[in-house]
Formats: C-alpha cells, sequence, structure tokens
C-alpha cells in the first residue's frame, strides 16, 4: 500500500499542475496568450510526426552533451590545477568571476560575431558549465582531509595511489552535485543562444519561429520537448553515476 501511495503521489501532482494550467488558461481566455494543456499536446504531436523535429532534437542534445562533457573535464582540470597551484588560482580566479558575473545574452551577442550559428550555443553552454565544474572540484580538493594526506606519505603510497584512493573519493560527491547544476545550466544557455543565434536544426530556432508567427501552443510543445529531454537526460546520468559508485566503491 505504501509503495501505491509513493508511486501514486507524483502522478497526482502532475494532474493537479494541469488542472491549475487549464483553469488559467481558461480564465485568460485567449489561446494566443495561454494556451490549453490538451492544445499543447496536440500541437506537440503534430510536431512529433515531422522529421524536423526530431533533428532538431537530436542536434540541440548533441551541443548540451558535447558542451557539457567538455566543459566538466576543462572545469575539472582548471579545478585541479588551482587547487594545487596558488599562483595559477590568484591569475585565473578573476577570469571565473567575468563568466559568472556576465550576462548570458552579452556573451550571445559577443560570440556571434566569432563564431558560426552552429556554435554559438555549444560555447555558450561550454562557458556555462567550466565555471561551476572548476569551483566545485578546487573546493572539493582543498578540502581533503590532512590526515589522510599524512596516511599517504607515511605508507609512500604513490601518486596514483592518492589520486584513486583519497582524491577521487573526495570530489566524487561534490562532482555529482556540479554535474547535476551544470547540466541544467547548459540545457538553459543552450536553448538561450539558440533562440538568438537560429542555427538551421535547432529547439531554441523552434520557440522564436512559434512566437514571430504567434504560435502559441507550438511554443509550448517546444518548451516541453526540451523539459522532459532535459529531465530524461538527469535522470540517465544519475543512474549511471549511481552504477559507477556501486561497481567502483
Amino acid at each position: 500500500m505504501k509503495a501505491l501511495r509513493h508511486a501514486l503521489r507524483p502522478l497526482l501532482i502532475a494532474c493537479s499542475w494541469l488542472l491549475i494550467w487549464q483553469l488559467a488558461a481558461l480564465a485568460v481566455g485567449k489561446e494566443v496568450k495561454l494556451p490549453p494543456p490538451q492544445r499543447v499536446w496536440q500541437a506537440l504531436l503534430s510536431l512529433a510526426g515531422q522529421g524536423a523535429f526530431w533533428l532538431s532534437l537530436g542536434a540541440t542534445l548533441g551541443r548540451v552533451l558535447a558542451a557539457f562533457l567538455l566543459g566538466m573535464l576543462l572545469g575539472g582540470l582548471l579545478g585541479a590545477l588551482c587547487a594545487f597551484v596558488p599562483f595559477a588560482d590568484a591569475f585565473l580566479s578573476p577570469l571565473r568571476a567575468v563568466v559568472k558575473a556576465t550576462p548570458i545574452s552579452s556573451f550571445i551577442v559577443l560570440v556571434l560575431l566569432w563564431l558560426s550559428n552552429s556554435m554559438v550555443p555549444l560555447f555558450i553552454a561550454l562557458l556555462m558549465v567550466v565555471p561551476v565544474a572548476w569551483a566545485n572540484v578546487q573546493q572539493a580538493l582543498g578540502a581533503v582531509s590532512p590526515r589522510l594526506l599524512e596516511m599517504a606519505y607515511v605508507f609512500r603510497l604513490s601518486r596514483r595511489d592518492k589520486i584513486r584512493h583519497i582524491y577521487l573519493p573526495s570530489i566524487r560527491p561534490q562532482c555529482v552535485a556540479a554535474g547535476t547544476t551544470a547540466l541544467g545550466f547548459a540545457w538553459k544557455s543552450a536553448a538561450a543562444a539558440e533562440v538568438l543565434a537560429r542555427p538551421e536544426f535547432s529547439i531554441g530556432r523552434g520557440i522564436m519561429e512559434s512566437k514571430i508567427y504567434l504560435e502559441t501552443p507550438e511554443l509550448f510543445a517546444w518548451t516541453v520537448a526540451i523539459i522532459l529531454l532535459s529531465m530524461a537526460i538527469e535522470r540517465l546520468m544519475l543512474r549511471l553515476l549511481r552504477f559507477g559508485e556501486v561497481a567502483h566503491p
């Protein structure tokens, strides 16, 4: 019975929010401003019957995943460098502060002058992921217990063993948290960049064109598609990370 309640709870919450959406749409009374859920569902089904829709989803997904993986790798390397080399931390930390403080829209407009439209979303998403991974890895490495390092010195552990048995377990929880946050930033920033850059196949282009032609149900349908895709990829990433923790305790 408890398991049944646990399974039904998300369904009931989703139905409640759909009901609120439906009532809000009825109150507004204009589909161009707020379409009801059934119209958005119809628009989503209509889009799903078009090959360009799936090409757009695949292209956006490819850009986001490429930016996420490259950003986590680059951010991790920068975090490790700044954790172990104080001069590198002093020299590079202003750069990280500038990237974190500058609005995404400013970066998008600047990058549009330098790169092709299809590369802009990838670069912008990469730029948003790097500081998150950088800060988390640096913080995790800086918090490694000195006693563990002293023990490693006493037992004369090799550098490889230190990395494997001390540093990696210490940064793993931070990397999981950083990965979840960074993936969300990658989706949002890539979508924002696609809206402005409008590469040929992209979710952002679909959103922008729906807005231009006042196809509000389609605009909502594109938005629902990117939300569902983002949630699916995040769940898959968490499952893979948990499997990795079980496989390599």
